[in-house]
């Protein structure tokens, strides 16, 4: 059906308020309650459009990006299909970074066609702080990438949702964001390929379904490869592709440490500045009960005392929640009762001189200052009840540091004996609290093991420094950038190949 000239001018003048409005996904999605099909897509178009001139003008960057032939000295590259990469590059987080990790690493491999390599921003709105967050060179390859797409070029083309399925247009998502897989004419020919993850042992019925309509699934370690066919996603159509970690970014020789103590000190009293240094356990997370800050703080607060002189620094940000972080550690602990503590520990909470110092930092660390603060650390703990994949963990392990970690879900891929220490479970918890994790199991870190690993690392020092040596040198040499985008080139090849 033909769109009247009007429509357009109409469509065209609701994409520009649409692309400059924060919650523009949102509007489109309700708009379409009311608003044609065919002028719905015309809008849907036009905002991107309209978004994308609004990106590039925060993303320029006086650098020039070299050509394929300077930059490699090849012609044929192996990857010659369009590869059109969703994902939420520009609204920061765990997808964000892996994202950005993976199409800045596959830009800068000879085996990737110069300009066949186009993103769109996908699975959430755009965070304008995270995009100003951005380095030079990440900014200039993200511009060049966003300017690649061709929508409506005919012929084969490999699109990748990279996000949660609930994003996924499959036939519509499940809530406002752009449409991945999106539409394809008679004489366009693609493959669907989602990468996404998950933190507990099963998937949702809607999310297997999902997952089923897609061509293939990327998942970032054989535990979810498991969880996801156990849950109903074909077995074949599961393919297990690593996450990559910036290595020459996290790497402690570039870097030197925040001078500490940083935020504010929930438990124990103040640093004696005449006593050696103390040895520093830090821990990065979101502030929700999956993290187990509660499995963290307890443990902790059982393995020393004002004594020992140790320090447990925790940079937190909220999840739906408020910013009282220090509040609510303080009623954690007025509320436990002596069943939960170790005879000899307990009513130590009571009687700040005999606890071991806690600081929390809520504050926003910039990216450029990350490295230090885990340069500042000896340490990288966090027992957490499941994760997709683990970043702070391998960003903790490429900045040299020994990590004690929950041994379950996403850690068990990269994190082992050799180069860290890791956590025993005592066993699976179903989830109680209402939300997409309700009725599922996720693991129940030991506390009791926990205590004795932070006894044991800091009473071993330098056998904790061999491991974080160890640690870091896993990771240059199986997550490098380099390193996974090859493995995603072999995988798109693959795909192109099956497409001819």
């Amino acid at each position: 059906m033909a769109v009247p000239w009007r429509w357009t001018l109409v469509a065209l003048l609701l994409a520009v308020v649409f692309a400059t409005y924060p919650y523009s996904d949102r509007a489109l999605f309700t708009w379409r309650a009311f608003v044609p099909e065919p002028l719905m897509a015309r809008l849907h178009n036009l905002s991107r459009f309209v978004q994308l001139l609004t990106l590039t003008r925060s993303l320029q960057d006086p650098a020039r990006i070299p050509t394929y032939t300077e930059t490699t000295g090849h012609s044929k590259p192996l990857l010659t299909t369009p590869v059109w990469w969703f994902a939420p590059f520009f609204s920061g987080g765990g997808y964000s970074s892996e994202a950005v990790a993976f199409v800045s690493a596959l830009h800068n491999l000879p085996e990737v066609s110069r300009g066949q390599l186009w993103i769109s921003q996908h699975g959430d709105a755009i965070d304008w702080d995270a995009v100003q967050g951005l380095d030079a060179d990440t900014r200039a390859v993200l511009r060049s990438l966003a300017q690649n797409h061709q929508p409506w070029q005919p012929g084969k083309r490999i699109v990748v949702c990279h996000s949660e399925p609930g994003a996924w247009a499959l036939p519509k998502p499940l809530y406002e964001t752009s449409l991945c897989p999106p539409p394809s004419t008679p004489d366009q020919q693609t493959y669907t390929i989602a990468r996404t993850m998950f933190e507990t042992d099963r998937l949702s019925a809607e999310h297997v379904r999902r997952c089923n309509a897609m061509d293939e699934v990327w998942v970032p370690t054989a535990f979810h490869k498991q969880v996801f066919a156990s849950s109903g996603v074909a077995e074949s159509k599961l393919v297990v592709v690593p996450e990559p970690v910036e290595t020459a970014f996290f790497d402690p020789g570039k870097h030197t440490p925040l001078s500490l103590p940083l935020g504010r000190r929930v438990f124990g009293w103040e640093r004696d500045t005449r006593q050696p240094a103390p040895f520093v356990f830090l821990s990065v997370f979101k502030w929700e009960r999956r993290k187990g800050w509660d499995v963290l703080l307890q443990a902790y607060l059982q393995a020393f005392t004002a004594s020992d002189n140790v320090e447990l620094l925790l940079l937190t940000k909220p999840f739906h929640g408020k910013r009282n972080f220090a509040q609510q550690m303080l009623r954690w602990a007025a509320n436990l009762t002596t069943s939960d503590l170790d005879q000899a520990q307990t009513g130590i909470y009571t009687d700040q001189s005999a606890l071991p110092r806690v600081y929390v930092i809520s504050e926003h660390i910039s990216s450029q200052d990350l490295p230090r603060l885990y340069r500042s650390a000896d340490a990288f703990v966090l027992p957490s009840r499941g994760e997709g994949w683990g970043r702070p963990h391998v960003e903790a392990m490429s900045m040299g540091l020994p990590v004690i970690a929950t041994n379950w879900s996403g850690p068990t891929a990269f994190l082992d004996r050799e180069v860290g220490y890791p956590l025993k479970i005592g066993g699976l918890e179903r989830i109680t609290e209402p939300g997409a994790f309700y009725g599922h199991q996720w693991a129940s870190p030991s506390v009791q093991h926990l205590t004795h690993l932070l006894r044991h690392v800091r009473q071993n020092a330098d056998e904790a420094r061999n491991k974080g040596v160890a640690a870091r040198q896993r990771m240059v040499a199986r997550y490098a950038p380099a390193i996974v985008a090859r493995q995603v080139v072999k995988e798109l090849v693959r795909v192109q190949k099956q497409m001819q």
